[in-house]
């Protein structure tokens, strides 16, 4: 039998961890553990090193450059959005007190009973990783003696969120969420309001959605629903899914949340809530759907919309992509409603509080989707001026004159690693540029710099110091030609 070659041995690896994820280690492939895996490899000398190759943890995601571009849109339409209909943004720390969402949120949901990220710090204090805003938003509000302020008072955020819970399609352990909060108000005009920037949210993208929404009545209203629900599930307890059987104890309004086949029959012939409300909040949720109809929102009334927390009441709403004018219920983009017992509940001035909040993650899933099946496109990232230079003095002005003129307007691309006048201009070409400032020794010296018309190849002298001036005016000619 041969023997093996020094070579060959030098080449030989030890993984000393193995699991399902696979990691590529100069074209060989290695399973490891989700935190990575410890792996020996001899040099060319036949010395061992020992190195670690990361993986992510379980439902964690990168948002890689490649993606970015499906969330930047939904980012710059969330500040619009705010900017317009007067919000002002808000922050709250990442790690909250876990009572908080134990008591507001509520025992008997999937978040805390199922989902939260609890752990003691080194106090020995319960805390956890923040699963949702609202309650985080509502504490600042009381602690900070927001409701001082003039009402209603209007706040929104993007902000990372944490749930255990089942990785799938579009939904992380950690995720991303718009929201926005209203606080002193309960006019059925801002229910509207939000419903309308949730609507506008995707509608500004060119991305078709559609809106449940339905009425949960007041408490004492709920209540005496619930009771009757209780009474009917308790006929079907035999054809219930596991879960249900144990909500119907625990948290009987989240039987009509139940996403599992075998409920879907019981669910549907269930005691509409509607027929509970009183005349005050039947009149509101009318008039909640008056603005809709007025804003040609398309909706549909679900009966057995609740939302998942036990914090809300009277109009819950969520958002649904819409497929050829068919609302797609596979899963909601996002959801809010009115949730006026919960800053009395948490220990503040009795007020009013709405909002609602989207997952972003699912949203550029949604908008990725949209592009590829041609229904809507990415916004455009016009570039008006390419900077071309020679050489490391002309670099080094060209790194001045982009700086000079960022507070223009003007939008510029550039790439001062390169030398060759030829591929900068082929990049101009390449991005459609209108003009290509030039900057040679020449004229670094006289302060000046060449403008290259890109579609006649004309080129002009102009002082640096009047670049700016003078592209706007010839961008502005360009646009009058376009428009005649």
């Amino acid at each position: 039998m041969p023997k093996k070659n020094k070579i060959q041995k030098s080449k030989k690896v030890i993984v000393k961890k193995i699991s399902p994820k696979k990691v590529f280690i100069k074209n060989q492939v290695f399973k490891t553990n989700n935190a990575g895996a410890s792996i020996r490899q001899s040099d060319k000398k036949g010395k061992q090193k020992e190195f670690f190759k990361y993986t992510l943890l379980r439902g964690m995601h990168d948002i890689l450059p490649r993606e970015e571009k499906y969330w930047r849109p939904f980012r710059d339409n969330a500040v619009k959005l705010a900017d317009h209909f007067l919000y002002r943004q808000i922050e709250t720390p990442v790690l909250e007190d876990a009572n908080l969402f134990i008591r507001s949120v509520g025992k008997g949901t999937d978040i805390v009973d199922k989902e939260m990220y609890i752990f003691e710090d080194r106090d020995g204090k319960k805390v956890c990783l923040r699963p949702e805003m609202t309650a985080s938003v509502v504490r600042a509000y009381i602690m900070h003696g927001l409701w001082s302020l003039p009402q209603p008072l209007k706040l929104w955020y993007w902000a990372p969120m944490f749930r255990h819970d089942r990785p799938q399609a579009g939904r992380y352990r950690q995720f991303t969420q718009f929201g926005c909060e209203v606080f002193g108000s309960d006019d059925p005009a801002v229910d509207s309001e939000l419903i309308l920037m949730a609507y506008n949210f995707f509608v500004d993208l060119g991305l078709p959605v559609q809106i449940k929404i339905n009425s949960i009545g007041a408490t004492e209203e709920r209540n005496k629903y619930i009771s009757a629900l209780v009474e009917y599930y308790r006929g079907k307890r035999s054809y219930l899914c596991d879960d249900c059987k144990k909500r119907l104890n625990k948290n009987p309004l989240r039987l009509l949340d139940c996403k599992q086949e075998q409920c879907k029959p019981i669910k549907d012939e269930a005691p509409q809530i509607l027929e509970w409300l009183e005349s005050e909040s039947k009149g509101h949720f009318m008039k909640v759907l008056e603005y809709l109809d007025e804003l040609a929102i398309p909706y549909a009334l679900d009966h057995t919309l609740v939302r998942g927390l036990d914090y809300y009441n009277r109009t819950v709403f969520e958002i649904y992509p819409a497929v050829d004018g068919e609302m797609n219920t596979q899963g909601a983009l996002g959801g809010g409603g009115r949730y006026d017992p919960l800053i009395e509940q948490m220990g503040g001035h009795p007020s009013f509080g709405s909002g609602f909040s989207i997952g972003v993650e699912r949203a550029a899933q949604y908008l990725k989707q949209a592009c590829e099946q041609q229904i809507c496109a990415l916004p455009k990232a016009e570039c008006n001026v390419y900077v071309a230079q020679l050489g490391d003095q002309a670099r080094r002005n060209a790194l001045k004159l982009i700086n000079n003129i960022r507070n223009s307007g003007l939008k510029i691309d550039y790439n001062l690693t390169k030398n060759s006048l030829k591929v900068q201009l082929d990049s101009a070409n390449g991005l459609k540029v209108p003009y290509t400032l030039i900057l040679g020794q020449k004229e670094v010296i006289d302060h000046t710099v060449i403008i290259r018309d890109m579609e006649s190849g004309v080129q002009e002298i102009v002082e640096q110091s009047k670049i700016a001036k003078i592209i706007a005016h010839k961008l502005e000619k360009i646009d009058l030609k376009k428009k005649r």
